[in-house]
């Protein structure tokens, strides 16, 4: 058998009401003085409050950084190392990825200074200033659980993977309690976003045994509860399910890597700031189709896991019932082509060379089981905007 090496967290709490018990969690971990991490509607919808009265209650001295934005760039990531003190001994990122995503790089950044491009992948990001603790409120990114982070280099215009066990989260508490509130867009686009983590860890090159157990979890969880989740925001068990599934999804491809989707996906956002998992499910069925005959037995087996295809379709069947299940899921959550989103088809064409020489340059593409050429690549991106 190949050698494994995986990565996780030291600590994973799942389950509803895990917020609250954070305190504890922190006196495990022999730490008291968390600076907070979050974004400003945790702050102003006052759902900032479910982890700071428990804190407050334990007696723990704690501050806030909020000033976190959906796209991560270097810039916030600057400002949050600022307000890192001597007296922090940990950080607590509490939101949907983008939170989580900047606190992994405020940590980084503060091991070694320099700027955040310093880190980008190839590079490899093993230091980090302070231990993390990872609560998230979305199920989808996977952020709590994984060793990366994307961050936008203001400058340079890049979304830019910084890869490393300083992103490493060391403990996760995945409370599906917190995602009741999410509105039915940032359940499609997460959703899709971990249903998109998971075939892309089932189909890598970098594959193994353990990534695959826990990406076929998870696309049994997330093919049978998003639908759920999307049309019954308080339906209990399917917001369970997909929170699980969102985490089992992150561990796969943290240990997997994803591919091209992600990789083409990254400067979608980074050029026209389309959400990152909005951009994922953009490009998730033609990418799909591109790389199904390099590993049909693969997607054959993805598609009757999460439910497109059923037990008696032989690979063929299961393949093609895939790319419809998953241009049907899309609609069925109002998903947008890009020029549904407001891309004009111009700005579009002039970017795609940029866009194909970016995505193969973050290491992604290599991962996949038909690797493309740049031109492959905007002939992909063309597609998605004729």
């Amino acid at each position: 058998m190949t050698p494994i090496s995986f990565h996780a967290p030291r600590i994973i709490e799942i389950g509803g009401g895990g917020v609250a018990k954070v305190p504890a969690l922190l006196a495990r971990l022999g730490l008291a003085r968390p600076l907070i991490v979050t974004d400003p509607f945790m702050l102003s919808s006052g759902l900032l409050a479910r982890l700071t009265e428990p804190l407050r209650a334990a007696g723990l001295a704690f501050d806030v950084f909020s000033d976190t934005v959906p796209e991560p760039t270097d810039v916030i990531v600057e400002a949050g190392v600022a307000r890192i003190l001597p007296a922090h001994d940990c950080l607590l990122a509490f939101g949907g990825g983008s939170p989580i995503d900047t606190a992994k790089a405020m940590s980084i950044l503060a091991s070694k200074g320099g700027k955040m491009r310093d880190y980008k992948a190839p590079a490899l990001a093993d230091m980090g200033k302070l231990p993390l603790i990872a609560i998230p409120t979305t199920a989808g990114t996977g952020s709590e659980v994984t060793r990366f982070t994307v961050i936008t280099d203001v400058e340079r215009d890049e979304k830019m993977l910084i890869a490393g066990l300083g992103a490493l989260p060391l403990a996760a508490v995945v409370d599906y309690e917190l995602t009741f509130s999410m509105p039915p867009r940032i359940t499609a686009d997460t959703g899709l976003d971990s249903l998109t983590h998971a075939l892309e860890a089932y189909v890598s090159r970098r594959a193994n045994p353990l990534s695959d157990s826990l990406a076929e979890s998870a696309m049994r969880l997330i093919g049978g509860n998003l639908r759920a989740a999307f049309h019954e925001p308080r339906n209990a068990p399917a917001r369970a399910a997909m929170m699980l599934g969102a985490t089992q999804a992150g561990m796969a491809f943290s240990n997997a890597s994803v591919a091209l989707v992600h990789g083409m996906s990254r400067p979608i956002g980074a050029h026209f700031h389309v959400p990152h998992g909005l951009s994922n499910a953009m490009l998730l069925p033609a990418v799909t189709r591109f790389s199904l005959p390099a590993a049909l037995a693969r997607y054959a087996r993805a598609a009757r896991l999460a439910g497109f295809a059923g037990a008696g379709d032989d690979d063929a069947a299961a393949g093609e019932k895939l790319l419809l299940g998953l241009e049907a899921l899309n609609a069925e959550l109002g998903v947008p082509t890009p020029a549904q989103f407001g891309i004009p088809a111009a700005a579009w064409r002039g970017k795609m060379q940029l866009m194909a020489e970016q995505a193969l340059a973050s290491g992604s593409p290599q991962n996949n089981p038909r690797v493309p050429d740049v031109a492959e690549m905007v002939a992909l991106y063309s597609g998605l905007h004729p």
